[in-house]
């Protein structure tokens, strides 16, 4: 089983920026204005702190920290060097998303991966998970992975088990897969007409939540080739998994999965993870 996890947290993080929540403190409101959403304080922890907790509790003990430019701020938290920082029994190294000239926001989430596989090339030659910086993953979730046989796999959600209001559901992506649980599509902002057809064999609509397993020796060459994506002038993850798995229809397996994934998206869902942590997490025992 894989050892490694890429966390991608390079991101400039607009829809924080851009949300309100009137009763925040000033303080908080300036950490969502300005900070990394890996970095603004839980229960006066960053967020990351939680990723890598649950992470580190499946057997994770080496994580790559994809960062802005700008991103010092994370090594204040993690460790000064570039490589090999010790942080609770996980060994903490950064790659830098370098923003190309002309541009003023990252280039999307296949370029932080390939960015990560550029600057530590043993990642193309082996395999390893990766997730967003702004989801509490369980460590269930992680688990899962890590074991999974096949070179690339995805924990494919049950839609029911978020808990979030079905207008923010219904704008996520639904997954397609074959019976033999193999992914086919992923259908962006599907027409209500259209919905039904994407109800898989259990009877369940089922979304991505953005954590995967790859293979660097297999996956990379999508990561290469990825175009941008024709409104958002990024390139997207799913955009090279989708190239790969046209390619070689059984390449990406997928997990049926069903709990909810906490989410660290605009300035209202800080209080939300409070009150979860609070609950799920209310200290880190990194012992444990």
């Amino acid at each position: 089983m894989t050892d490694t996890l890429i966390i991608l947290a390079g991101g400039a993080s607009s829809r924080m920026k851009k949300s309100k929540a009137s009763t925040l403190s000033d303080e908080m409101t300036t950490q969502a204005n300005t900070r990394s959403k890996a970095l603004i304080l839980l229960n006066d922890r960053p967020m990351l702190d939680y990723v890598l907790y649950n992470a580190k509790q499946a057997g994770i003990t080496n994580v790559i920290i994809v960062i802005h430019p700008k991103g010092t701020l994370f090594k204040e938290y993690y460790g000064n060097k570039e490589r090999s920082n010790h942080f609770h029994g996980v060994s903490i190294s950064y790659a830098v998303q370098h923003i190309p000239e002309g541009r003023e926001k990252p280039l999307g989430t296949t370029d932080a991966l390939l960015q990560a596989m550029e600057q530590y090339p043993t990642l193309k030659k082996t395999t390893f998970l990766v997730c967003n910086a702004d989801n509490l993953y369980s460590t269930t979730a992680f688990f899962a992975l890590r074991e999974n046989k096949n070179s690339h796999a995805f924990l494919n959600y049950d839609r029911d088990a978020l808990q979030y209001p079905m207008e923010r559901i219904a704008r996520f992506a639904l997954t397609k897969v074959t019976t033999e649980q193999y992914l086919e599509d992923i259908i962006e902002k599907p027409e209500a007409s259209e919905v039904e057809h994407y109800r898989n064999t259990d009877g369940t609509f089922r979304v991505s939540m953005n954590i995967f397993k790859f293979e660097g020796a297999s996956f990379y060459p999508y990561l290469v080739a990825c175009p941008m994506h024709p409104e958002r002038n990024e390139k997207e993850l799913p955009t090279a998994v989708l190239a790969m798995v046209h390619e070689h229809p059984t390449a990406m397996q997928a997990i049926p999965f069903a709990e909810h994934v906490p989410d660290l998206t605009g300035k209202d869902d800080i209080f939300i993870l409070n009150d979860y942590l609070s609950t799920h997490i209310p200290t880190l025992d990194w012992n444990a």
